[in-house]
């Protein structure tokens, strides 16, 4: 009984050992340095802290980290949904080597990915001197920004809708097409409404990559102010200048907007197991 009574006391010491280490170890290196970056944004007052975002340069990469996710996120939800589908309904040759391409983004440096389009698309580059008689400007300008976010970011949606769709089957779209459905029917009717929460948690995924990239995106953009700054690289020059209180402002812009995604994604992954759960 005795030895029972201390084995029963040294799984539940083991337990909150275990759960004490998992949080100092989140308290070392999350909420430490969100708390930081906080503290040194506000502790000028919070005048200064307002006056970082009025400044043309940051309203300039604000802006641009917004349209660059506003153009990127779609451009992969649609991509994401295509080859989900493909991949999870269908049989095809060169199956395993689509999933395999889906992968490269997480398997090579965004530097590196940034140096291959601006040896394809800088004025050196494989496509250089065609895009100059085009008068075409890739790298260096917002459209390098683009591709290379897009590049960075398109695996999330599709890897979150894979194993959604191939767990559901495809005995509702059968069953869809015997009642005489079109294949636009069929998609929004039985399709979407069995992968909406899956959807939603990938482009939340992917709406957070794309306004926090760094390294592909500092490669392609060139560090024009006022021009191809996206609001990390905007941190970054703002740091080096020792401006510090504006680069951890423009930073806690940043965190909040990880902590909304975090909110959400937490919100999605609820809805998405009481979807399966059958709530």
């Amino acid at each position: 009984m005795n030895e029972l009574v201390l084995e029963v006391k040294f799984v539940s010491m083991k337990k909150w050992l275990l759960i004490g280490v998992a949080l100092g170890f989140l308290g070392l290196f999350i909420v430490i340095p969100l708390l930081a970056v906080f503290s040194e944004a506000l502790k000028k007052g919070i005048q200064l802290y307002f006056a970082a975002f009025n400044d043309a340069d940051a309203l300039s990469a604000i802006k641009l980290t917004l349209v660059t996710a506003a153009i990127s996120v779609p451009i992969n939800t649609v991509f994401g949904i295509v080859a989900a589908w493909a991949i999870a309904k269908f049989d095809f040759r060169g199956k395993n080597i689509l999933i395999t391409l889906i992968d490269i983004p997480f398997a090579v440096s965004p530097v590196i990915a940034g140096l291959v389009f601006v040896l394809l698309f800088g004025s050196q580059g494989l496509f250089g001197s065609f895009l100059a008689a085009l008068d075409l400007k890739i790298v260096f300008a917002v459209p390098g920004i683009v591709l290379a976010t897009i590049f960075v970011t398109f695996p999330f949606v599709v890897r979150e809708l894979i194993p959604m769709m191939q767990e559901q089957g495809t005995e509702e779209e059968q069953a869809a097409m015997t009642l005489g459905a079109n294949g636009w029917q069929m998609f929004f009717r039985v399709t979407l409404p069995n992968i909406k929460w899956g959807l939603l948690y990938g482009v939340i995924l992917c709406i957070a990559r794309a306004m926090g990239e760094f390294g592909a995106v500092s490669v392609v953009s060139g560090h024009i102010r006022g021009l191809t700054n996206t609001i990390p690289l905007h941190v970054e020059i703002l740091y080096n200048e020792y401006n510090f209180q504006a680069a951890f402002a423009m930073a806690s812009l940043l965190t909040m907007l990880a902590l909304v995604t975090l909110g959400l994604k937490s919100l999605v992954e609820w809805k998405t197991k009481k979807y399966v759960n059958g709530g």
